[in-house]
């Protein structure tokens, strides 16, 4: 089982990493809105390994059988992991090549969308004051780190009690002919 859970939990944290990593460092050509779609669909796409690894240890390493709570065991290891894989691509790029200049692209978008709004001045200074505070709370990689948790490990325990309500199989299918 680990060796199941190790490999697909590596598998889907690479996968869910490339939403962002292809997208942080291009603000000019992708919308915040946009990113954050391309980034939960590839969180979702990773995530998606989860019922690969469970189906397969239940059918190949368990006689066909699996419970409900340990093919949510093995989802929510696969979450951690990929999540940690996630958060520690996100850390990078953020610390090494983005820095302060993606909460400014932020900060900007956030003033052009609520000025589009009619936002009155005193709403649009409150937005950028939160988004300072989250600049300021950013400069501390474990923070950052914790805030980044948050993002992605939830879709991957959703993704997991799925799969484990899908799979859950306590007695071996006979077959008939």
């Amino acid at each position: 089982m680990k060796k199941n859970v190790w490999t697909f939990g590596l598998i889907a944290g690479a996968i869910s990493s490339i939403g962002f990593l292809f997208t942080a460092g291009s603000h000019d050509d992708i919308s915040l809105e946009r990113g954050m779609l391309y980034g939960f669909a590839s969180m979702i796409l990773g995530f998606s390994l989860t019922f690969v690894a469970v189906k397969n240890y239940r059918d190949k390493y368990n006689g066909g059988t699996i419970t409900f709570g340990k093919a949510l065991m093995m989802g929510i290891y696969i979450a951690l992991i990929a999540s940690s894989v996630y958060v520690a691509a996100w850390l990078i790029d953020y610390y090494f090549f983005i820095g302060d200049s993606f909460w400014d692209y932020y900060a900007q978008a956030a003033r052009t969308g609520l000025e589009s709004e009619g936002a009155t001045e005193q709403a649009i200074a409150e937005q950028m004051a939160e988004i300072d505070g989250w600049k300021e709370m950013y400069k501390n990689p474990v923070v950052a780190g914790l805030i980044t948790y948050t993002e992605i490990l939830p879709v991957g325990i959703i993704i997991a009690l799925i799969t484990a309500a899908i799979l859950k199989r306590n007695t071996v299918k006979t077959q008939t002919t």
